[in-house]
């Protein structure tokens, strides 16, 4: 079975270690330079297993995207992991209360990142 993974991150190079570090055999991972991108792909392509997303993008940020998948009723069970720099606590309350499965902040282990998501794809 193979797990498909979205990524949405401005950060080019986080998104290409990211995708380095998730993809594989057992999952396909898509991945986009901001919200929006991601947001069409999601609306087109239907529900992944697993996505990851920054908060701060251009287009729509990451708390945006996440809101729209808890209000569509084809996405609002996958799992969302927010991976982003904002790690004050009122940051990572309002991840949560927006329905963010988990939350990582930068810098990240790119190894916890793949435990994060192993645990969430079983």
């Amino acid at each position: 079975m193979t797990h498909d993974i979205v990524i949405a991150d401005d950060d080019e190079t986080i998104r290409e270690i990211v995708e380095f570090k998730l993809d594989g055999p057992d999952r396909s991972v898509t991945a986009f330079e901001n919200g929006r991108e991601c947001w069409e792909h999601l609306e087109s392509n239907g529900s992944p297993n697993l996505i990851v997303l920054d908060v701060m993008m251009p287009g729509l940020t990451g708390l945006q995207v996440l809101e729209r998948i808890r209000e569509d009723d084809d996405l609002s069970s996958v799992p969302v992991i927010m991976l982003t720099s904002r790690g004050r606590e009122e940051h990572v309350v309002e991840g949560f209360e927006r329905g963010a499965t988990d939350y990582m902040t930068k810098p990240f282990s790119p190894n916890e990142l793949v435990a994060r998501v192993n645990s969430r794809l079983r």
